[in-house]
């Protein structure tokens, strides 16, 4: 059996009556499996590597896809509101992917290991995923189940899968990753701060303080990153949070819009409808595209 064999049917046994969902397999790893192509989906990407072991994954961010097969991988560096949708799926072959968090603290100490490569900036990147990567993740998946193995082995097996990544065609970006003065990390700041505020007007310039950076230099870098401007980043987090508050609060969508920040619920529904194709009316009674958060 080679190795992307191998991984399509961990990811199947593990997965065994979880079909269509994505389940937590040990810490800082998930898994998802599909028996056909779903709807999209939208949630928060975590910085991650996301490996297709069977199927198509196609990934918006901002409105551009990213289409990632069986024997690609998916590095996300940032938290980033993207869709997600299975595109090619079946009973026969199903869709299957495995999904590990990118923790700056675990690439850091790796980073001295390595020569220094120039800067690498972007959301997300799309790789072809090698034998040398792929035989850690293999390992790890198959004493997932072992709890034992998994105290034991797993530390290893993850620094590994790093070493690999940082090692391979995506190295710079991942390298940015564990940097803690880099300028993923400076982002990363303003990121947060917009996720936990993202109800309150923003200020470019008061986000460019907090990254440390003049406003013109933030607010290039913030778009290389994520491909949008801080504006529209606010935006996107404030629908998918509208989303969220639709699917689990008795309230209106009028109601909806004041709590996630907008001023005029006709402009909200608008951007709602143009976001996710259906009103939020629509939405509270047809949620068959679940809100999920991605590579946590």
């Amino acid at each position: 059996m080679d190795l992307l064999d191998e991984l399509q049917s961990l990811i199947i046994r593990y997965a065994v009556g979880r079909r269509g969902r994505t389940q937590r397999l040990i810490d800082g790893v998930q898994i998802s499996r599909a028996d056909e192509p779903s709807e999209p989906t939208a949630g928060l990407m975590r910085p991650a590597v996301t490996v297709v072991a069977s199927g198509v994954k196609r990934t918006l961010l901002n409105g551009v896809a990213y289409e990632y097969s069986a024997g690609q991988f998916l590095v996300s560096s940032l938290d980033l509101p993207v869709i997600g949708q299975a595109l090619k799926a079946s009973r026969d072959e199903p869709f299957a992917v495995v999904s590990l968090r990118l923790d700056p603290v675990d690439i850091a100490p790796l980073l001295l290991e390595t020569p220094a490569l120039p800067p690498q900036y972007g959301g997300l990147v799309v790789s072809d995923a090698t034998p040398e990567l792929l035989d850690p993740v293999v390992r790890l998946l198959r004493i997932a189940d072992r709890p034992d193995d998994v105290r034991v082995l797993a530390p290893g097996i993850r620094r590994e899968i790093l070493w690999r990544l940082l090692t391979g065609e995506q190295g710079a970006l991942v390298r940015q990753i564990g940097l803690a003065d880099g300028m993923l990390a400076h982002i990363s700041k303003a990121i947060r701060w917009i996720r936990r505020h993202h109800n309150e007007p923003v200020r470019v310039a008061d986000l460019a303080e907090l990254a440390g950076m003049s406003e013109s230099t933030f607010h290039r870098h913030f778009r290389a990153a994520t491909s949008m401007t801080p504006i529209q980043f606010q935006k996107q987090i404030r629908l998918q949070e509208a989303r969220i508050l639709l699917r689990t609060q008795a309230t209106t969508a009028a109601d909806v819009a004041y709590q996630v920040g907008y001023t005029s619920p006709a402009h909200f529904t608008r951007e709602y409808h143009k976001a996710f194709g259906r009103t939020p009316g629509e939405d509270r009674t047809n949620f068959s595209s679940p809100v999920v958060a991605e590579g946590s």
